[in-house]
């Protein structure tokens, strides 16, 4: 499977967004990816102190006649790739979730993924405090998820959910064999933990992980970390898009799975 990974510098107009993956995916399409995946807040990042204004409808009843839905929808139409793990602010009922969208490469619903765990942080390094509690303006979601794309199971996350070993081991007990996290990572947070933690859920789990990343200044309140990272299940780094913008594209060898789970026996 050749897989897609976007990193980018999402600002608050969808439209911006969307153009810069437009032109990012047709590049990834002829390089023969047939996976495109995409950050955190890939369609709208807002500055934490409230939800972006272009929320997706929630309810499949909505979603027909829900430009921001469908412009979603469209990545994977337009490009013939299937879509896999970005995430949107999504209205349902009175509430705001972060939702990761999937879709096949003909814009059928894989189904979506709510982020269960919310960012919360209060650091203060070298005389600056950073203040985040993604709580004020997103209700937490409720269950994991799991999809199949080309006979291959996902197991879904978003950002902070990477720190929660406990699902993704339920995960891969189900059959998962790649785990994603596209996130929006704090500089300070990124460079402690980013690489390690990813690498631990690979090298644990025995499984590929892919986090596409979100990098760089999108507001005056938002910066983030980038290097969108692929491990493959031995817990080498496959790619490190550091702080570039761009798509890049990796070959998974699924095989590698079995062969690594062969030698190391943590699944008994």
């Amino acid at each position: 499977m050749k897989i897609a990974v976007l990193q980018m510098t999402s600002v608050l107009e969808p439209e911006e967004n969307l153009k810069f993956i437009g032109k990012e995916a047709k590049k990834a399409a002829q390089e023969g990816a047939t996976v495109l995946m995409l950050p955190e807040c890939f369609y709208s990042m807002s500055d934490g102190r409230s939800p972006s204004p272009y929320l997706v409808a929630g309810k499949s009843s909505d979603q027909e006649n829900d430009p921001h839905f469908q412009a979603i929808r469209n990545i994977a139409i337009e490009n013939q790739m299937h879509l896999i793990g970005g995430s949107a602010a999504t209205s349902v009922d009175d509430l705001v979730v972060n939702r990761a969208f999937n879709f096949t490469k003909e814009g059928e619903n894989l189904g979506h993924y709510d982020k269960m765990n919310l960012f919360s942080c209060d650091i203060e390094r070298k005389g600056e405090r950073k203040a985040i509690d993604e709580a004020d303006i997103y209700t937490a979601g409720t269950s994991a998820k799991m999809i199949e794309c080309e006979g291959v199971k996902f197991g879904l996350g978003i950002c902070f959910d990477l720190r929660y070993p406990e699902v993704a081991r339920d995960y891969v007990r189900k059959g998962a064999q790649i785990l994603t996290y596209p996130a929006a990572f704090t500089v300070p947070t990124g460079r402690a933990h980013w690489h390690t933690l990813l690498r631990a859920r690979a090298i644990e789990n025995q499984c590929y992980v892919i986090a596409p990343a979100q990098v760089g200044k999108h507001n005056d309140r938002i910066i983030t970390y980038g290097h969108s990272l692929v491990v493959d299940p031995w817990g080498e780094v496959l790619l490190d898009a550091k702080e570039e913008l761009g798509v890049f594209c990796v070959d998974l060898d699924l095989k590698r799975i079995e062969e690594i789970r062969r030698a190391v026996k943590v699944f008994k």
